[in-house]
């Protein structure tokens, strides 16, 4: 056994979310894509079953009221919400990541008022992000100005009406630094809206303590909800009575069965639901977010002790890195400095598209992305010392017969 195999394996043993990897349903393959898709949760199939075999089979309309689907979009927003460090009622569930951005942009710029006509967004984000927001841009009538986040607090002014801003970077992991963007936001006069998809669930984010207006992520993720389960949306509660959505739906009218022409919408964070609420992905999602409860013995997870491991995990796989890598193969984008970065390690490699194929060939599952990023994210709820060690061997030796 090498001396970092023997290193991995005591770190295991003292592990305190070692535990929490039996809550998922896992093989012998090293799965380094949870930043993509989450792994499945073993409490899933059976809720899932229930809700169509009995709820809906069973019970079939009745179960809107008895089995509580018309108001899943806020309860599981609650069970959300002590992840992203929100108090209860400030979170709905429901739709995509990119419907949500879309409503929570066009909001903002309600809400900043007159003269306000500029959209800031991160020049680094998402697609879909910069898509939305030119289009809410164009709605709105106001000029949008992609930046650099390390240089937003720079571009902010009087025109300043909404800035849209990624938590983690999807491609290098590099974190954002939060609670000093959003003051330099609020200090210019302006609504910030920030997007969580790679940052909920792997690491604390304080959207409470550091006043953060609106916030939009996916569960797919590190929330591990399934392949397409619905994003969420935050609206803190001081700005719930002025959150005018674009998508003013039935589903957030004060009296959705009233059946009126007129719209008046609903109070607190159900102004953020459109339509009918998409029940068998919701109720799954909320069968996964058990596994923070615990399994039954009261041993919940905290994500304080999530982002110790999380910052652990990627700590070591760059070690192991160092030590399996032949020199000069590959190069880190992602920070070394804990506090940029997110639960993802990030390689520069020539003819990156190749070598993740072959190592998922050999059961090691990360991601690629163009044109020559190898990404591995880290699930610190199922992902252990011993999966980290071997995925790094595995790429030495891989890189090593090219």
């Amino acid at each position: 056994m090498s001396e970092l195999a023997a290193e991995a394996e005591k770190l295991d043993a003292v592990d305190e979310l070692a535990r929490v990897r039996s809550r998922f349903v896992l093989d012998d393959v090293v799965y380094l894509d949870g930043n993509s898709l989450g792994a499945l949760p073993v409490g899933v199939p059976g809720r899932v079953e229930d809700v169509v075999r009995r709820q809906w089979g069973e019970l079939r309309i009745r179960s809107w009221d008895e089995s509580g689907w018309w108001t899943a979009p806020e309860r599981i927003g609650d069970r959300i919400a002590p992840l992203v460090g929100a108090a209860a009622g400030q979170i709905v569930v429901g739709d995509s990541t990119s419907v949500n951005v879309f409503k929570a942009l066009v909001a903002a710029v309600r809400m900043a008022g007159e003269g306000r006509d500029e959209i800031v967004v991160d020049a680094t984000t998402f697609p879909t992000d910069g898509y939305i927001a030119e289009s809410a841009a164009r709605m709105t009538g106001c000029t949008l100005r992609p930046v650099a986040p390390a240089e937003v607090p720079g571009a902010l002014g009087e025109r300043t009406a909404a800035v849209l801003l990624n938590h983690v970077d999807y491609r290098t992991g590099r974190l954002h630094d939060l609670p000093a963007l959003t003051a330099a936001v609020h200090a210019a006069g302006a609504v910030v809206v920030w997007d969580l998809c790679h940052s909920a669930g792997a690491l604390p984010v304080g959207l409470d303590e550091h006043g953060v207006d609106l916030a939009v992520g996916c569960t797919y993720k590190y929330l591990n909800g399934g392949p397409g389960s619905p994003a969420y949306l935050y609206v803190r509660r001081e700005l719930q009575g002025r959150f005018d959505s674009p998508l003013p739906g039935w589903n957030s009218h004060a009296e959705p069965f009233g059946m009126r022409s007129a719209y008046e919408p609903a109070t607190g964070a159900l102004r953020g639901r459109v339509g009918t609420p998409d029940i068998l992905s919701m109720l799954a999602l909320e069968a996964a977010l058990d596994v923070w409860d615990g399994d039954g013995d009261g041993a919940g997870v905290s994500i304080g002790a999530v982002r110790a491991k999380s910052l652990a995990l990627t700590d070591f796989f760059l070690e192991c890195v160092g030590a399996y890598v032949p020199a000069g193969r590959v190069e880190s984008v992602t920070p070394v400095a804990h506090a940029e970065r997110g639960s993802q390690v990030a390689l520069r490699c020539e003819g990156a598209g190749d070598v993740m194929k072959r190592l998922i060939e050999r059961g090691v599952v990360g991601d690629f992305r163009h044109p020559d990023v190898l990404r591995f994210g880290f699930t610190p709820l199922y992902v252990g010392f011993g999966d980290v060690e071997r995925a790094a061997r595995v790429l030495g030796a891989s890189l090593e017969e090219q």
